[in-house]
């Protein structure tokens, strides 16, 4: 076992790596911008190392720097995260050739499952079902009028090397072909490097559903089982929970099966994700295999009590997994909330500042992997999400209202978040019955963002009420049993009046 990791990472994802650490006896090493020299994830590390100014380019994304922080501080090897350098394979290449161990799959299986049309190729050639596609990047616009015309309209234009809705375009008709590839290429080009584009068939109504596998080095793996990933805006995950309303046993072997092929076809070791289209009559189609952790791994572990990020840790040490696919079984119901520094009443712009107050959520069933804390400065330069909200229960109903109850406990004062965007969300009737699909949260939105305030509104209004009705006879209405006379009422009565002025704001 490694007595020291190097975590290539910032924010809640570093934390969450630090603390995996911690519990396994072994010592971190945080890397930080110039930006982050404040950040949660440098003082929980056991040692610390600058790499750059706050542009990522100048510090996260470098390679060679990082790799020299890890050699400098002694560590064996490096963990990703995800994001930045998670799935650059001359990265885990570099990463190996310095003698140091990448805490991932090998850069060969990164360069295999890295670009989506090379996927599809190795995905066909394992009998994996795919979306009818191309399995070579377009030449033209004419090459892509042919195939448009042979797969019949709707198609989409995806990026190659793409990720995250960058570089991908949904066409609806001839007449738009032609912009929107030269605008996926550009977009592409911008984001990757690779300009790349091929088209698929678009799959009107389905559900994002993946599957977490994992892989050691003595040719085991296991699928751990599904997510449900459909609450998406703009090709965004938001919302995710484990298992899914619309997977039945059935259904669940046959894609843990078809994701454990797909795996072993690209020689895959370590955390990886198999992404499928799941449509209304229950076929389903491969995507894309993200290479690294996933932001909502949380959900998955809930379900399945394994430690995804110890047991990376572990089968990149060269343990073997203990576990078989038949000790696998979803237990409980987990559902995972994005926190973003962004304002939904504004179509979800960034929102910058500092973090004047941060109340988190607790009880049972609760967890919070966090990258802020009060008086953390949020600004433009990284991914706008501060945090994952995750809580677990027995069933999906009891999950939801665990979820809502958790959101009404959390308070980011400062910054505009999603937080109350959050709460509508779980409040929403479809919602709540599982009818959703990768479209649903477009269609919604106009509701989920400028409908009636959210149910604290109007619990807020009536504190505020009381505090103003009770103001005469100077007794303190909050937290009344504080040994100072009552001071510490002052920050919550504040919050309550700003969190109320907020929600007004929204209607």
């Amino acid at each position: 076992m490694f007595t020291k990791i190097l975590v290539a990472n910032r924010g809640e994802i570093a934390l969450r790596v630090i603390r995996a650490c911690r519990e396994m006896g072994i010592a971190s090493v945080a890397v930080y911008s110039d930006a982050d020299a404040r950040g949660p994830h440098v003082r929980e590390a056991d040692e610390a190392v600058n790499i750059g100014p706050a542009p990522s380019s100048q510090s996260y994304l470098r390679g060679d720097v990082i790799i020299e922080a890890a050699k400098q501080t002694g560590a064996q090897a490096i963990h990703p995260g995800y994001g930045f350098l998670s799935e650059r394979e001359w990265f885990a290449k570099a990463v190996r050739d310095a003698e140091l161990v990448f805490i991932g799959p090998p850069p060969e299986a990164i360069a295999a499952m890295g670009s989506k049309v090379a996927a599809r190729q190795l995905a066909i050639a394992a009998n994996v079902p795919v979306v009818p596609g191309t399995t070579e990047a377009l030449r033209d616009a004419t090459e892509a009028h042919a195939i448009a015309e042979q797969f019949g309209y709707p198609v989409l234009l995806k990026a190659a090397a793409g990720g995250g809705g960058k570089g991908m375009r949904v066409v609806r008709e001839a007449g738009e072909l032609s912009a929107s590839l030269d605008a996926a290429r550009r977009e592409a080009k911008n984001a990757f490097g690779d300009d790349a584009v091929y088209v698929e068939k678009y799959v009107v109504g389905p559900r994002h559903v993946e599957i977490q596998v994992l892989g050691d080095t003595h040719g085991n793996m296991v699928s751990l089982l599904e997510r449900e990933c459909s609450v998406q805006r703009r090709h965004q995950k938001m919302i995710e929970e484990a298992p899914s309303v619309a997977v039945s046993p059935e259904l669940r072997r046959q894609m843990g099966e078809t994701a454990v092929r797909a795996a072993k076809s690209a020689g895959y070791v370590n955390a990886g994700t198999c992404e499928f289209l799941l449509d209304r009559d229950g076929d389903f189609y491969f995507l894309e295999m993200n290479t690294r952790l996933q932001v909502e791994h949380p959900v998955t572990e809930f379900i399945t009590g394994i430690d995804l990020v110890q047991w990376q840790i572990r089968v990149a040490a060269g343990e073997a997994l203990p576990f078989r696919q038949e000790d696998i079984v979803p237990r409980g119901w987990a559902i995972e909330c994005r926190i973003t520094s962004e304002d939904p009443a504004n179509g979800f712009l960034p929102s910058t500042g500092t973090v004047s107050y941060l109340r988190i959520p607790s009880g049972p069933g609760v967890r919070w992997d966090g990258g802020i804390e009060t008086g953390s400065e949020v600004g433009l330069h990284y991914d706008p999400m501060l945090a994952k909200l995750i809580v677990y229960a027995a069933n999906r109903e009891a999950a939801i209202d665990r979820m809502h109850r958790a959101l009404l406990e959390l308070t980011i004062d400062g910054i505009e978040s999603s937080r109350d965007f959050h709460l509508r969300v779980m409040e929403d009737a479809e919602f709540r019955a599982g009818a959703i699909e990768i479209q649903w949260l477009e269609r919604r939105l106009d509701s989920l963002i400028g409908g009636k305030p959210p149910a604290e509104a109007s619990r807020l209004a009536a504190l505020v009420a009381a505090l103003i009705a009770d103001s005469d006879r100077h007794t303190p209405v909050l937290n009344s049993g504080a040994a100072n006379g009552g001071e510490r009422n002052a920050a919550p009565i504040a919050d309550a009046w700003t969190r109320v002025a907020r929600l007004e704001s929204l209607r």
